[in-house]
């Protein structure tokens, strides 16, 4: 046998390796918090913060505060009842101690502490301990305040009572480990967004964040729990109905909470939530609610003689243009699916479906004018979506959709491999063939659009495929639109925006993502979307010359070359003043340009936002777009 490049090594008892207390979290972190980056960062957040939600849904909690410390740390408070403080009989330690260094203790494994609970059962606090450089936690109980400090997960001295307290409550203050992590910044808006989620899911409960860096506050306080949520993402739009529908039931092993609300748009909006956890993949409480709504208008379409005995209404005709938000608590959750945010309990199906069917239909029943006018709606959305059936049909006919008809105006690159190609799209023929000239053409293709393309949030998928535009880039990108999308044949790995850096560049560009969002969402959930930025001025001082992407730059320039009487500044408006050479240097080099990766970091925000920007008012609308126009933090949804 050839032995040529092995190395010798044995294999005994000696290489096993007994990974003891909060050793397996250290060595393989991403096993417990999902990943080590910005993502697991604010997870560390979450899982301190559900504990105390634990103990709000207990009834001992109301009031949370999470803070930005100066130095970059975190810290979590509340007014529960505070970590059991006493010496645990068998392991000889205080209770303190053994749930921040063990990874298995905790009031959720049986002992009657918590019924129904969120996070990662038990194991939260200890691998938040685990993965920071130092914790320090205090707790106040017993008229006494306790107090315990821990490096990377190691006690530096036992449980020790500091002083006296007037309050009870838990305080956990942490910094990340930056020998775990790819970055220890936290990010305020990233914790606020999952504060604000809490606090709707949670009626009543306070939660206040702050950010001591740049002193922010936020107070987050919702009596009217997920009715409130609604509202919120209904702000922007039309309502169909007075107010939202509001449905709470208890059930065998759980609760149910259900709100929905209609409006005179065309996109569905449905969040799920099991045990506070956004339920992304949706699961069986969200399928109970969708098999409910499909049953009650059915029903009631024939009772009030709106659909004929023949007629059925699908379960997306149903479900156009509303706003859901479905939550359920139960004992024992059952996660699945490919992130692990797919509800598995086959009971809440039933459960929901149930509840949902009773308490609509009474809602139907006593108030005719507005059953009609909603199932009248969902009739006009089935014909809507037998028209759309028919467009697609007919654009597949004539081959419009499919990768082998690629459109004409297209300028493709000659790789292959998607994952190292990229697609410019870009405002106008004349920018377009500057791009065309100065690209690279192996990796980089170029679709130029005419002007600005339908306003998609004010259109049905029929009406959508009927657009130019919008077919062009459907057919460029080879992964089809709308329910048919499919990421797995996308022909690029970066979509990017170049629009011009104006008011209508601007436009553009939330037109682009507004498409994009309501038809491709993958592409912006898996990071598939971009935004150029071009330059706003060039600042030269003979053959020496500067670009520059903001103000600020362009100031620090024009001081840098000695004042503005000794150098010239150009504002570039439009990608079309810039020549080849220019465009490729500034833009579309990858050594050299600065794209924006556009981001959901929350759900929530970017539909209030889409509909406001692509909704019916005009004044809100520009405002926006003006206040945004020089940068692109706006379109960071």
């Amino acid at each position: 046998m050839d032995n040529i490049g092995k190395v010798e090594s044995q294999y005994g008892e000696e290489q096993i390796q007994v990974l003891e207390g909060l050793e397996p979290v250290r060595k393989r972190p991403g096993m417990y918090i999902g990943s080590t980056d910005e993502r697991g960062l604010h997870h560390l957040v979450t899982e301190i913060v559900d504990n105390s939600i634990d103990e709000a849904l207990a009834g001992y909690c109301t009031l949370i505060e999470v803070e930005i410390n100066k130095d970059g740390s975190c810290s979590v408070t509340d007014n529960g009842r505070g970590i059991p403080t006493g010496i645990h009989k068998k392991e000889g330690k205080s209770a303190v101690e053994l749930v921040l260094t063990k990874l298995h203790a905790g009031g959720k494994f049986g002992g009657g502490g918590y019924k129904i609970s969120g996070g990662l059962h038990g194991v939260g606090l200890s691998v938040v301990n685990a993965l920071s450089e130092w914790l320090e936690v205090e707790v106040f109980q017993d008229g006494k305040h306790f107090k315990q400090v821990y490096n990377r997960g190691v006690p530096q001295r036992d449980l020790q009572v500091i002083g006296e307290a007037n309050k009870t409550g838990t305080k956990v203050s942490f910094m990340p480990d930056a020998d775990i992590f790819e970055t220890t910044t936290f990010d305020f808006s990233t914790i606020k967004s999952r504060l604000r989620e809490l606090a709707f899911l949670n009626k009543g409960i306070k939660i206040i964040a702050r950010d001591h860096r740049d002193d922010k506050e936020e107070i987050m306080h919702y009596e009217g729990g997920i009715v409130e949520f609604v509202e919120q993402l209904c702000r922007s739009t039309e309502v169909l109905l007075p107010k939202p529908i509001y449905i709470d039931d208890a059930v065998a092993g759980g609760e149910i909470e259900v709100c929905f609300q209609y409006n005179d748009g065309y996109n569905e909006i449905i969040h799920g939530y099991a045990n506070n956890i956004n339920t992304e993949e949706g699961g069986t409480h969200v399928e109970g609610f969708k098999k409910a709504l499909t049953k009650v208008f059915n029903d009631y379409g024939h009772k009030l003689n709106i659909l004929k005995e023949s007629d059925k209404l699908s379960g997306e005709d149903v479900r156009e243009g509303i706003v859901a938000v479905v939550s359920v608590k139960l004992e024992e959750p059952q996660f699945e699916g490919q992130t692990k945010t797919k509800l598995g309990n086959s009971f809440m199906q039933t459960a929901v479906s149930k509840v949902v069917c009773d308490k609509f239909g009474e809602f139907l029943e006593e108030n005719p004018k507005e059953a009609r006018e909603i199932i009248l709606k969902s009739v006009t959305a089935q014909k809507a979506r037998e028209a759309a059936r028919n467009a697609r049909e007919l654009t597949r006919r004539k081959g419009v959709l499919e990768t082998n008809a690629l459109p004409g105006k297209l300028a493709d690159c000659s790789e292959r491999d998607p994952k190292l190609c990229e697609i410019y799209i870009v405002e106008g023929d004349s920018a377009g063939g500057t791009a065309k000239q100065g690209r690279d053409r192996r990796f980089q293709a170029i679709l130029p659009l005419r002007g600005k393309i339908l306003n998609v949030e004010k259109a049905r998928l029929h009406r959508v495929l009927e657009n130019a535009e919008i077919k062009a880039m459907a057919t460029a990108f080879g992964a089809g639109i709308g329910p048919e999308f499919d990421i797995s044949k996308l022909r690029y790995d970066k979509i990017i925006c170049m629009t011009d850096a104006d008011v209508d560049g601007s436009h553009i560009r939330i037109l682009l993502l507004t498409f994009f969002y309501r038809y491709m969402r993958p592409l912006i959930e898996q990071g598939h979307v971009y935004a150029a930025m071009p330059p706003l001025y060039k600042v030269w001082r003979g053959t020496k010359e500067v670009w520059c992407y903001s103000d600020d730059e362009r100031e620090k320039a024009v001081q840098e070359f000695g004042g503005s009487s000794k150098c010239d500044v150009q504002r570039y408006k439009g990608l079309g003043e810039m020549d080849k050479e220019q465009l490729w240097e500034t833009t579309m080099s990858p050594a050299n340009r600065s794209l924006v990766q556009i981001t959901m970091k929350d759900a929530v925000e970017a539909e209030q936002i889409f509909s406001l920007l692509m909704g019916e008012d005009a004044i809100l609308r520009r405002q926006f777009i003006e206040e945004n126009a020089d940068t692109v933090v706006d379109i960071d949804v």
